[in-house]
């Protein structure tokens, strides 16, 4: 009798294991920022002025209509002259790149990353289970994921991805890459590289809708480190809350907006259209509308729709409906917001869209003066300011959103897991500078005579451009 009864209740305690066990297996693993570290390059491949002058001077297939446009693109675009550029520039070689500059540009900002990440962490490189990298412009063999592995000699079993074309949105689709894999697998580590080659991709033409991404594509990086294991639930730094994917290259328009491709006299460059704020207002507004009943409390989704349906019945569509619209409040459920630095013209839509106040913007206004937009890794950059002014804290809610070709708009909102101390920032020698009060752009200042040119046939370029 005693034997039945041991063995009943060893039956018993098996399939409570195996419940247990399947419960687990189920249940969804949260994904969880380790650290992170954004790439500054060197002082002597910073794009001063004067240097930005002597680049153009070396295209020679500009004229002065050109000139005048390229003026007025880089002063209004928001970008200071503390930004950097790839080696090639300095060098005067941005006309005949080599395979070997795009890949030594790679090298330079990855493996000054991984190591701060891995010396901050103490992470070891064979504890990486999984290594996703997202560089649009460069597709090398072998892939960017197989000198990162060579060079930190990873294991064998990870489980690689190499993401190329997806543009200024890619580094949000790396983070869903590894997130997919972390809600898979237990305990399990995935290293995020996100960056933009521009040694490789310099327009030498004039054609105007491909000359603007010069103006303000800069060299950037940033190497994230990203965990579900609970045992480093305490050391983290930020926890993802939620994530949100739109692509519409379903729509003509959106698909032919940002494409790579060669001019009418056969030069490659990056084509830019004029339908793109109307491409990437779209986008924007159907990501909000999958996005916002994730991270808004119920009652201020409930006060939105009730005011929006008091305000229906009582102006319909007339004239000033528009006007007079509710707006949803999302400061009730973000505290922080770090916007793409793709240009003056996507931080002041999203702040008009969303109602934000110039104190909100201003991290993504600083970073666009100071490194420019850095393409995927832009966001981090944003979120290094935050943390460099001491604003994160425990609880705070940060919303990303990001924009690239496709088109394609992506958000994700993060948790912040503790006070965050801006230690070994990115931001951390100039941060006391910022924000940046003179709003007189210094190529104005040194430029502006182009302004007062009149004759195209007669054009000449002052010696000191």
């Amino acid at each position: 009798m005693d034997i039945l009864v041991s063995l009943f209740s060893v039956t018993v305690l098996f399939l409570i294991f195996l419940i247990w066990k399947r419960f687990e297996d189920l249940k969804e693993r949260d994904s969880y920022i380790l650290d992170y570290q954004c790439y500054k390059p060197t002082d002597d491949r910073k794009l001063s002025t004067k240097h930005c002058g002597e680049i153009i001077k070396r295209n020679k297939n500009l004229g002065l209509l050109e000139y005048k446009f390229l003026l007025k693109a880089v002063v209004s675009s928001g970008i200071g002259e503390e930004t950097y550029g790839p080696r090639i520039m300095f060098e005067g070689r941005e006309e005949k790149p080599s395979v070997k500059d795009g890949i030594l540009e790679m090298e330079a900002f990855s493996y000054d990353c991984i190591d701060k990440v891995f010396g901050r962490t103490g992470i070891q490189p064979s504890e990486i289970d999984v290594l996703v990298v997202n560089v649009s412009m460069l597709a090398s063999i072998p892939s960017l994921t197989s000198y990162i592995i060579n060079r930190y000699k990873l294991r064998e079993d990870i489980r690689s991805f190499n993401l190329t074309g997806m543009g200024c949105s890619a580094s949000l689709i790396s983070v869903d890459v590894a997130r997919n894999i972390l809600k898979t697998y237990k305990n399990v580590n995935a290293l995020v590289l996100t960056s933009e080659c521009l040694s490789t991709n310099w327009y030498n033409g004039k054609d105007k809708s491909m000359i603007l991404a010069n103006c303000l594509f800069r060299s950037g990086g940033c190497a994230i480190l990203m965990t579900n294991k609970r045992s480093l639930r305490d050391r983290a730094m930020f926890k993802l809350k939620c994530l949100q994917r739109i692509h519409h290259a379903g729509y003509d328009d959106s698909y032919g907006c940002c494409i790579e491709k060669e001019d009418e006299e056969g030069r490659p460059g990056f084509y830019l259209s004029r339908s793109l704020p109307k491409v990437a207002t779209r986008a924007f507004v159907d990501n909000l509308k999958l996005i916002t009943p994730k991270i808004l409390p119920a009652w201020e989704l409930v006060r939105y729709g009730i005011l929006t349906l008091v305000h229906n019945m009582r102006h319909g569509s007339g004239k000033g409906a528009e006007d007079a619209k509710p707006m949803i409040n999302f400061r009730t459920g973000v505290d922080h917001f770090c916007i793409h630095t793709g240009g003056k013209a996507v931080i002041d839509g999203i702040g008009n869209s969303l109602r934000l106040n110039e104190y909100e913007l201003e991290p993504a206004r600083m970073t666009l003066h100071r490194f420019g937009n850095t393409s995927a890794s832009s966001l981090w950059y944003v979120l290094s300011y935050l943390e460099a002014k001491k604003r994160l804290k425990k609880g705070h809610k940060v919303l990303m959103f990001s924009f690239g070709a496709g088109f394609q708009c992506h958000s994700c909102l993060w948790e912040v897991m503790r006070d965050l101390p801006a230690i070994g920032n990115v931001w951390e020698e100039c941060i006391d500078r910022y924000p940046h009060k003179n709003q007189l752009s210094p190529f104005m200042q040194k430029f502006a005579w182009i302004n007062e040119q009149d004759d195209p046939d007669n054009f000449v370029i002052m010696e000191e451009l």
